[in-house]
C-alpha cells in the first residue's frame, strides 16, 4: 500500500515528460523514444525534490547540442507554466514533500516553433502527429505554396522545408572575366612562356605554340545585413540563403549590422548550417538591436572596402532602410559604395506589400545610389535573385521607378 502513491505519481510524471519531449522533436530537437525513457529513469533515480533540479536534469538528457539550449530553456517554461504542477507530481512519487514552490517569472515570449510545438494538444493520438509531420518531398501545388508564403507567416515546419529548398536552389551563376590568363588550348594569345619552354625542350628546331584565355571566375557576393529587430523575421533565412551560395563559391563575404558592423564570413564557412548560424550568433553583439545604417556602411567602406570588393564584386544591401536619423552621412557612403562595386542590389522586405511607396526620408536618400531594388521575404523573391545575379532580365529592379511613383 505505501508503494501506491508513488506508482500513480511516476504514471503521471511519465506521461507529462512524454507529452514534453514530442513537443520538444515537433520544436526541432531530437528527441527519440529512448531519450524519453532516459529522462524517465533519470528523474526516478535522482529522487529530486526542486524545480531547478528537475529541470538540469531533463536538460542533461534531451539537450545534445548547445543551441538547442535555448529551444529547451523555453519550451520547459511554456509547458510546465501552471503553478506547483511539478512540485505536485513530485510530491506524489517521493515520500517526503518538497518545499514550498517559488513564484515563477514571468516567461519570456518563446520561439515561433517552440509555440507551435506546444499548441499541439495533449491527448492527441501519437499516429495522428506522425501523420502531420512536413516531408521534403512535396506536392508541385504545396511547392508554389511554399514559394510565394512570406517568411513571416511560415509556421516551424515550414521554415525547416524553406531551409531545405534554399540548400537545393540554382544559385547564381554570374561569372566575370579577369585580367588573369589560364592555358587554353582552344585559346586565341599566343602563351610566349609556355611556347619558349616547348621549343626548349626540343632543341629550338621546332616551335610548338601554346594558347591561353583570360580566366573566368565567380563575381565576388558581398552581402551587408540589417539583423535588427524589424529584420529579424527574415534575416535568418537570408544567411541560410548565404550559407548555401558560401558552400558553392568561396568568395562570399558576408557582414551583420544593427548598431555595429560584425564579420561573419569565417563563421558562415561551417558545412552545417544550422552550427554556421550558432556561431555567427555568439560573434554578433547585437542582435536585434538598434537600426545605424549609415554607421555600419562607414565603418564597411572605411575597413573592409579595399579588402572584399575586387573582381567585379557585387553587394546585396538586405534591409528595410528605416534609419533612426537620416544625415548626409548616409547618402555620402551609399555614393562611395555605390562606385566601389560593379552592381550594389538592395534587398527589401517592405516590397511585399503591394501598397509599398517610398516615402521615408532613409529610404528615399538610398535609392539613387542603388543600381536594382528588390524584394526578400519568399523562396519565389529569393529564385528571382538567383537569377538577376546570372544577369537575366527580371521585372522591379529599376530603383527610380520608386522615386518617380512617390
Amino acid at each position: 500500500m505505501n508503494d501506491a502513491p508513488a506508482r500513480q505519481g511516476e504514471g503521471r510524471l511519465a506521461d507529462n515528460i512524454a507529452y514534453f519531449a514530442r513537443a520538444l522533436r515537433i520544436a526541432g530537437l531530437p528527441v527519440g523514444p529512448g531519450a524519453i525513457l532516459d529522462a524517465i529513469a533519470a528523474v526516478e533515480a535522482a529522487r529530486i525534490g526542486t524545480r531547478q533540479d528537475f529541470y538540469w536534469t531533463l536538460h542533461a538528457v534531451f539537450v545534445k547540442r548547445h543551441e538547442h539550449s535555448i529551444l529547451f530553456d523555453q519550451a520547459f517554461r511554456i509547458f510546465w507554466r501552471r503553478r506547483a504542477l511539478i512540485e505536485k507530481l513530485i510530491a506524489q512519487m517521493s515520500p517526503i514533500a518538497p518545499g514550498g514552490a517559488k513564484e515563477e517569472k514571468k516567461p519570456q515570449a518563446g520561439a515561433l516553433r517552440v509555440a507551435e510545438a506546444l499548441a499541439t494538444p495533449r491527448q492527441e493520438k501519437p499516429e495522428l502527429v506522425e501523420k502531420t509531420e512536413f516531408s521534403a518531398r512535396l506536392t508541385v501545388s504545396d511547392r508554389e505554396v511554399l514559394k510565394a508564403k512570406d517568411f513571416a507567416q511560415m509556421s516551424a515546419a515550414e521554415i525547416a522545408v524553406a531551409k531545405r529548398l534554399i540548400a537545393e536552389m540554382s544559385l547564381p551563376g554570374d561569372e566575370v572575366t579577369t585580367r588573369r590568363f589560364l592555358s587554353d588550348p582552344r585559346g586565341r594569345r599566343i602563351d610566349p612562356r609556355r611556347t619558349f619552354r616547348r621549343s626548349l625542350r626540343g632543341g629550338g628546331a621546332a616551335i610548338d605554340l601554346a594558347y591561353r584565355s583570360p580566366a573566368v571566375r565567380h563575381a565576388p557576393v558581398v552581402a551587408l545585413m540589417d539583423i535588427s529587430g524589424s529584420m529579424a523575421e527574415y534575416s535568418r533565412l537570408f544567411l541560410h540563403f548565404l550559407h548555401a551560395i558560401a558552400e558553392k563559391r568561396r568568395k562570399v563575404h558576408s557582414f551583420v549590422f544593427a548598431t555595429r558592423l560584425t564579420n561573419i564570413s569565417r563563421e558562415l564557412t561551417s558545412r552545417d548550417p544550422d552550427e554556421a548560424l550558432t556561431r555567427a550568433s555568439k560573434r554578433v553583439q547585437d542582435w536585434e538591436g538598434g537600426t545605424r545604417i549609415a554607421h555600419a556602411l562607414h565603418d564597411f567602406n572605411r575597413h573592409w572596402s579595399r579588402r572584399v570588393l575586387g573582381q567585379g564584386a557585387i553587394v546585396l544591401l538586405f534591409t528595410d532602410g528605416l534609419e533612426r536619423e537620416v544625415t548626409r552621412e548616409l547618402t555620402f557612403e551609399m555614393d562611395r559604395l555605390k562606385r566601389s562595386c560593379r552592381r550594389l542590389i538592395w534587398l527589401n522586405p517592405l516590397l511585399r506589400f503591394d501598397a509599398f511607396e517610398a516615402r521615408a526620408t532613409g529610404i528615399r536618400a538610398m535609392l539613387p545610389h542603388v543600381d536594382e531594388f528588390r524584394p526578400i521575404h519568399s523562396l519565389a523573391s529569393m529564385q528571382e535573385l538567383c537569377r538577376a545575379l546570372s544577369g537575366e532580365p527580371t521585372e522591379r529592379s529599376n530603383p527610380r521607378q520608386w522615386l518617380r511613383a512617390s
